[in-house]
């Protein structure tokens, strides 16, 4: 089997793929385990959609506030290192998180392919407001324009920058490594067939991942994983 710190030391061009897996260890819980929202709320994709935030804005702004905000959350290992390694120059993340905390880890080269939580605009002018301003009204103090934060909901598409970043980087990857996610959510997981050709793959996660292609499958806690990782 091929050593996964090697792989980490001989490559310049990491991708990591990321996704919930890899912020539960700060605390803030996935979609899809037996734990998660979508377990805990069969509604719960309704709830996150475009659809219901127009028919029933109220509800949306108090469902945000009830299961997506953990302000408090901080960075884990896993964000840690992954954030050294773009500081470095040797790779970039494209994540479906939405949390903000590779940035509060000082990620470098970062694609937040579904949005951020904490990057709130007014949808009557298009100003952003800080974020700790939407916790307390979902209406803007200046216009009284209802405020969203700038995430991919359900029935909305993502945003082109994301999809044309992301495709940049794969195409430039010589490894890309998958992390805490199930790698069943499209279009995020679709990206993958884009990489360049060349580029090894390594995925990073407790339960095995079957991919249609070859692959170094590290069967293992990605916070034991990382906390092993050195950085050369």
């Amino acid at each position: 089997m091929v050593d996964a710190q090697e792989l980490l030391n001989q490559s310049q061009h990491i991708v990591f793929m990321t996704g919930a897996g890899v912020s539960t260890p700060s605390g803030i819980p996935d979609y899809r385990s037996k734990n998660g929202l979508y377990t805990q709320h069969h509604n719960a994709e309704y709830y996150l959609s475009h659809a219901f935030l127009a028919e029933h804005p109220q509800d949306f702004y108090q469902y945000l506030q009830d299961n997506l905000y953990y302000p408090d959350a901080k960075p884990n290992v896993i964000h840690e290192k992954m954030a050294a390694l773009t500081q470095q120059g040797r790779a970039s993340v494209i994540t479906q998180n939405i949390d903000n905390l590779y940035n509060v880890a000082g990620t470098k080269n970062l694609v937040e392919f579904h949005g951020n939580l904490y990057h709130i605009y007014c949808t009557a002018c298009g100003q952003s407001v800080p974020w700790a301003d939407y916790l307390k009204s979902p209406y803007h103090a200046t216009d009284h324009g209802y405020l969203r934060p700038n995430v991919v909901l359900y029935d909305e598409g993502i945003a082109q920058e994301s999809i044309q970043r992301s495709l940049a980087f794969l195409q430039a990857a010589d490894l890309v490594v998958i992390c805490g996610t199930s790698f069943r959510v499209y279009p995020f997981a679709g990206l993958i067939d884009y990489r360049n050709p060349q580029a090894r793959v390594m995925a990073i996660n407790e339960e095995p991942l079957q991919l249609p292609f070859d692959f170094t499958m590290v069967q293992q806690n990605a916070v034991e994983f990382f906390e092993n990782v050195t950085l050369s």
